[in-house]
């Protein structure tokens, strides 16, 4: 049987922050023209946002059974050009493939990837090296390499106890310290690297070399369930901005998926007060995404605390990054905030700062460290990579 790995698949679950993950995973490894990717999605609407508790194998088939009974036609309609992710399909590939393709690497993220990708390693143990990005809170020997950010184990800190009953901790992942085969990062893995930035800068020339320096970029999530705000925080944001554009060359900011649309939070407080402003330009959503752009040519950055993926890509820069909202981040994503401010990753934006005053720090570097480590772990079973 040949060792050389050639080739990755990527078992995703429908969510762009997850599977960019599992993409920046292979890219570092120099796989991004070598794999595949497979999916396993939830059903979506109506009723189903209420089950997502459930399995995702008996989630699915309950929308089946709904839908056969109440609207046969969107059975027959279902169709996805994403490859169904089937654990049985997969290993059986890997193992007829093998002599002749070499084993294969399978790295996937999210929840409801778990179960698909350990069942592909116990299937065609021999065959296959999995990855799985983002704990899979317990047995963890399922998995060749678990790729877990070290907040995920704030549960087991000091900190973490104190805020959980004991009788609450079996519940809370992870259980136990982590095994021999897990990798701590500090933030999310992504693609950014310094390849990208040259592509990036080079594309976006000529839309963004001309603006006046510093470029001040401004990232805006969502709130979630452990970081909380809306109307407050734009506000607050609002008064900060203007008191630093003296500062600025210019300011460029964007909004993600998560952004909240309704009136008077977060997107329409920040148009409403700077859609005229000459210095301030604001991404409106359509085609193209600004995004690495803004990361190639940023000069500093504001990104509010609850997305762990736009501070790790920020971070990974090696520029200025200034978060807002950190203070109302709780549990796990607090621990990560104060992670970053003690490596001086990150500052708080406080609407005091001198924009045109830069700092320096070792950039991030989770997803290429994450990449070595799986080249180690291949190693030590006599596999080696052959991008």
């Amino acid at each position: 049987m040949h060792t050389t790995v050639r080739r990755a698949i990527i078992i995703g679950n429908g969510f762009a922050g997850a599977e960019n993950q599992c993409y920046g995973l292979i890219r570092a490894l120099g796989l991004s023209n070598y794999h595949s990717l497979y999916r396993v999605c939830r059903p979506k609407g109506g009723i189903n946002k209420w089950l997502n508790w459930l399995p995702v194998s008996t989630h699915r088939r309950l929308d089946r059974l709904k839908r056969q009974l109440f609207d046969p036609q969107s059975v027959v309609s279902d169709q996805s050009d994403i490859l169904e992710a089937d654990a049985e399909l997969i290993a059986a590939k890997a193992s007829e493939t093998c002599e002749k393709e070499g084993p294969l690497l399978v790295v996937a993220s999210g929840r409801d990837t778990i179960s698909v990708a350990s069942s592909v390693k116990r299937l065609a143990p021999d065959h296959v090296f999995t990855i799985q990005i983002q704990h899979p809170r317990s047995h963890l020997s399922r998995f060749d390499l678990v790729i877990s950010p070290h907040h995920d184990y704030y549960p087991l800190t000091p900190e973490g106890k104190k805020q959980i009953p004991w009788f609450l901790r079996g519940w809370i992942t992870p259980r136990q310290p982590p095994r021999k085969n897990v990798v701590l990062t500090l933030g999310a893995l992504h693609q950014v690297d310094s390849d990208v930035l040259k592509c990036a800068a080079s594309a976006w020339r000529d839309e963004l070399a001309s603006l006046c320096k510093p470029l001040l970029v401004v990232n805006i999530g969502g709130p979630i369930r452990h970081c909380r705000y809306g109307a407050d925080l734009a506000r607050q944001l609002t008064a900060s901005l203007m008191n630093v554009l003296p500062t600025c060359g210019s300011v460029r900011i964007s909004f993600s998926r998560r952004t909240p649309k309704q009136a008077c939070i977060v997107s329409e407080i920040l148009v409403r007060e700077f859609r005229n402003h000459p210095k301030v330009s604001i991404w409106d959503g359509q085609d193209p995404n600004p995004h690495m752009g803004h990361l190639a040519w940023a000069d500093a950055f504001v990104i509010t605390a609850d997305s762990v993926s736009m501070l790790s890509e920020a971070c990974s820069t090696g520029k200025p990054v200034y978060v807002i909202g950190a203070e109302r981040c709780t549990w796990k994503f607090s621990y990560f905030q104060k992670c970053l401010q003690e490596r001086g990753m990150v500052r708080p934006f406080t609407g005091d700062e001198n924009i045109a005053k830069t700092w320096t720090y070792p950039p991030l570097q989770d997803t290429r460290e994450a990449a070595n480590h799986v080249i180690r772990a291949l190693a030590k079973r006599g596999w080696k990579l052959q991008p």
